[in-house]
Formats: structure tokens, sequence, C-alpha cells
């Protein structure tokens, strides 16, 4: 993946000197042993092909149907170029549960839920697994991105022993605003020792992302900043202590750039019991919880 000038998170522009392409683990499929090494020393884990694309594309279709039905992308709606605006809030008496269907879709989960993903994942741990029943979609509208963050903030009340895996769903050009990891960062203990515990749902006196100058943080920590281009049937596994946020959505054909973040833990270790269930109660109100699905039109997201 070459360095293209010009690339931002959050307005910041990213230097060519502190941008990196993710690490390949060829083989990673069907060897735990390996991810497991990869997680330890990379904090995470890229595993190419991992899914079935046709299966992913068909997810894809699912999600942009719905919001073809509410106005916020154009015919045809697998493209996901936005419309700029929403007939979300006009056309849906309750916003959760409207999150709620879509995330349900039984082709998305499927993807998430079934099939290769929970073979993976049983490869990964040893066992068999557990999902988190709340499934957090991402349409990135352009021009936005997501803060960094570390995710343990958000699901500590369960096992330890958790993995979020970020999945494209379809293809994510580095011009899409794909994912992007601080590299190494899943060893600074000083900055973690002080999100370590930290439940956004219990303590509300601070935000639960790192930051929103991802660039000045990496400076300032001799870091990389690295991503690469996604391709449908790609999985990304991470650690919870992974910090991690997105590259700015600068699509050329305005186009939404959409991911999935699932949880994963084996099924015999404790769940955190907000995540779980017919209805997860999430941050405390469901799915009306998922700020990073706002429509287009509305405020900035600063998660």
């Amino acid at each position: 993946m070459p360095w293209v000038k010009g690339l931002t998170s959050h307005q910041q522009e990213i230097p060519e000197e502190i941008m990196g392409e993710l690490r390949e683990t060829p083989g990673a499929l069907r060897d735990g042993a390996l991810m497991r090494k990869r997680l330890e020393e990379d904090g995470y884990v890229l595993v190419r092909g991992a899914l079935n694309p046709d299966d992913v594309l068909a997810a894809r279709a699912e999600v942009f149907g719905r919001l073809l039905e509410v106005g916020e992308v154009r015919e045809p709606a697998i493209e996901g170029v936005s419309t700029g605006t929403s007939r979300r809030k006009e056309l849906c008496d309750d916003l959760g549960a409207f999150w709620r269907s879509v995330c349900e879709g039984p082709v998305l989960r499927s993807v998430t839920h079934a099939g290769p993903m929970l073979d993976l994942m049983a490869t990964l741990l040893g066992g068999p697994v557990r999902p988190f029943d709340f499934l957090w979609l991402r349409p990135m509208p352009p021009r936005r991105a997501s803060a960094f963050h570390f995710d343990h903030v958000y699901m500590n009340r369960g096992t330890d022993h958790l993995f979020t895996v970020w999945t494209p769903l379809g293809e994510v050009p580095i011009c899409d605003g794909p994912i992007l990891l601080v590299e190494g960062s899943h060893k600074w203990d000083d900055l973690i020792a002080q999100y370590r515990g930290f439940d956004v749902d219990k303590d509300k006196s601070r935000p639960g992302h790192v930051t929103t100058e991802p660039v000045t943080l990496a400076r300032e920590r001799g870091a990389r900043l690295i991503t690469t281009d996604f391709h449908a049937g790609d999985v990304l596994i991470m650690t919870m202590f992974m910090l991690h946020g997105s590259l700015d959505n600068c699509s050329p054909q305005n186009r939404f750039r959409l991911s999935s973040d699932t949880r994963y833990q084996l099924a015999s270790e404790p769940v955190d019991e907000r995540w779980i269930g017919e209805n997860p109660i999430a941050h405390g109100v469901g799915y009306g919880s998922m700020g990073g699905s706002r429509p287009a039109n509305a405020a900035p997201i600063r998660r």
C-alpha cells in the first residue's frame, strides 16, 4: 500500500514518515498458535480471505437496502453512495428499534455470528466461542472518522480474554476511511494503566476515547499509524488494548464506509451482561447507543 498524500484522520494530515501498513499473516486461518503469536507481538492479526466474499457482499446489500428505505443511499443501494441526507427520524418512531432490526438482519448475522467467522475464532481461542449478541454496525458517512480508543473501557465486566473483530462489509480502500491502528500501542503500559478497569457506564468523569489527534499522539510516542486497503472476506482481529480509530472517509464517490465490530470469547468464560440477550441493554439504551451510525446530516461524532 503506497502512502497517499492528503490522507487525514480527524482533519490531521498524516505525513509519510509515520504512515505504515498492517502486517498480513498468511496461513493464520487454520493456525491458532500463529494467530495468538501475532496478537501478542502486534496486538492484532489481519486474516485475508477468512470469509466468503459473496456472503459478505450479500450482507452489504442487506444493510444498504435498509438505508435506501430511509433515503440515505442512492440506487444501486449496494454501492453505498450517500445522498447527504436522511429521512430516518421522519420515518422511524424508534431509532433504536430501527438499528436493532438492521443489525439483526439474517444475512448480516450469517456472516458475523455463524459459519467461517465462528470457526476462525474457535481456532484462535481453542474451544467453543460465544459472540456478543450486540453487533456494532458502522456505516461511516463521508467526512467522518472514529475517535481513538481502547475497546476495554466499553466492555470490561466479563472475561479479560475477549477479542474484537473488525469486518469490512465490502471493499474499503484507504480513501474510504478504514480502521487505523496505532502501532505498538498494545504495549504502552503507562497509557493502558490509565484506562484499565475504567468503565464508561459507571464513571462519567471523562470520555471513553483517548484522543482525536492521532498524528500528535503518534509523534509524541514515536509510533506509526497503520492500515491497509481491505477487501470483502478480510477480517482484522484485535486485543482489547489495541489503540485504534479510523481515517477520515474521503471517498471520491461520496460512499459510506461500511464495517462491523463484533466481539468473541470462550463460551465457558464470564460474559459482560450489557451485550448479551434478546435485546442487549448496551450503554443503557440498547441499539439507541449506536452513535457511530447517525444520519449523514447529524452532528459530527466524537466517541
